[in-house]
């Protein structure tokens, strides 16, 4: 009888005269536990059936906890541990696997914008998440914390694309048997956004290309370059001076990637004519750049293209000019 009472109170206390079982889990172990103690009602006022019930719960614990440290030294020993190793990356392994592999040529703007994604993601969610672990209820719970922190519709678009890029390239690589659970979600409509993507009329771009002309410095000439193109303005920017082919019967852009700049697509790779304020546009780069092997050393140096800069640079310009909610990409657009 004392040996019971002593196992009961051991592992056990009362609430309103109902046992409860309650034992610590081990340090070593908690990792595979929500909480740090396992607490349980026994539903039954007697003792003698709630130490019969205690010593139960106890060897099946027992039974469990050394399985779970059996295979801890068996993983550690194993040749298998590299399998294991894959389905448990993190959300850290699986962002530095991305980069190593995918960003060898890519500008510092695609380290940049790869790690904020992932960042933000771990702001709602542990540091080190296992990318198999995430449910779809918890890409809801991001989506809707992206949009409570005010992100626009396209910034959550982005973050979402990054991210689902991410996991897929590190399914793929390593094989994994998991579903990335980022591709099957409801994102917000870009209505809101597509203000900022207005076409410019022809009647407006003549009028925008004459002042080109008038204030004429290398501002301007971005501009003018765009507007008779349709070229990216990233494209434009990272431009070098043996881009630009004035002498050919047909004045031409040869478009190709660069480590400093790289292109959006395979096909971003092109050759593109020069006419009206484009042509003029490159020919007063060429004269006035005889130092530099760029185009717009402006914006530009041997490992970074700065693209977003000279972004907000035209579009302050444009809006003092037209006041129509016009951006530089809505020439693109026309």
């Amino acid at each position: 009888m004392e040996d019971q009472i002593k196992l009961t109170s051991k592992y056990s206390f009362t609430k309103r005269d109902i046992y409860y079982f309650s034992r610590r889990v081990p340090e070593d172990l908690q990792q595979h536990y929500k909480r740090a103690r396992i607490v349980t009602s026994l539903k039954t006022k007697s003792i003698k059936e709630a130490t019969t019930a205690i010593k139960l719960i106890n060897n099946q614990l027992e039974q469990l906890w050394f399985q779970l440290r059996t295979q801890a030294l068996t993983s550690n020993y194993s040749g298998l541990m590299f399998e294991d190793s894959a389905n448990n990356i993190t959300n850290d392994e699986a962002l530095d696997y991305y980069i190593k592999y995918k960003g060898s040529v890519r500008s510092k703007l695609f380290y940049k914008h790869a790690r904020h994604h992932v960042d933000n993601l771990k702001k709602v969610f542990v540091s080190k998440r296992k990318i198999k672990n995430f449910t779809h209820k918890d890409v809801i719970v991001f989506r809707d914390w992206l949009k409570d922190k005010g992100l626009s519709n396209g910034s959550i678009k982005k973050s979402f694309a990054t991210i689902r890029a991410i996991i897929n390239f590190v399914i793929q690589e390593q094989g994994l048997e998991i579903k990335n659970v980022f591709k099957d979600i409801q994102l917000p409509s870009e209505k809101i956004d597509c203000k900022k993507r207005i076409p410019l009329s022809v009647e407006d771009i003549i009028k925008i290309q004459r002042e080109c002309k008038n204030i004429n410095d290398d501002i301007r000439w971005l501009v003018a370059l765009i507007s008779d193109t349709g070229m990216r303005l990233s494209e434009v920017v990272g431009l070098k001076i043996q881009d630009l082919h004035l002498n050919e019967k047909i004045p031409y852009i040869n478009l190709q990637p660069y480590s400093h700049r790289p292109l959006k697509t395979l096909d971003s790779k092109r050759i593109i004519p020069l006419v009206g304020a484009s042509l003029w546009a490159a020919k007063m780069v060429v004269s006035y750049n005889k130092n530099s092997e760029y185009c717009f050393p402006r914006y530009c140096k041997n490992d970074s293209c700065n693209s977003n800069s000279a972004s907000a640079t035209l579009n302050k310009w444009i809006k003092t000019i037209m006041n129509k909610g016009y951006v530089v990409h809505g020439f693109r657009h026309s």
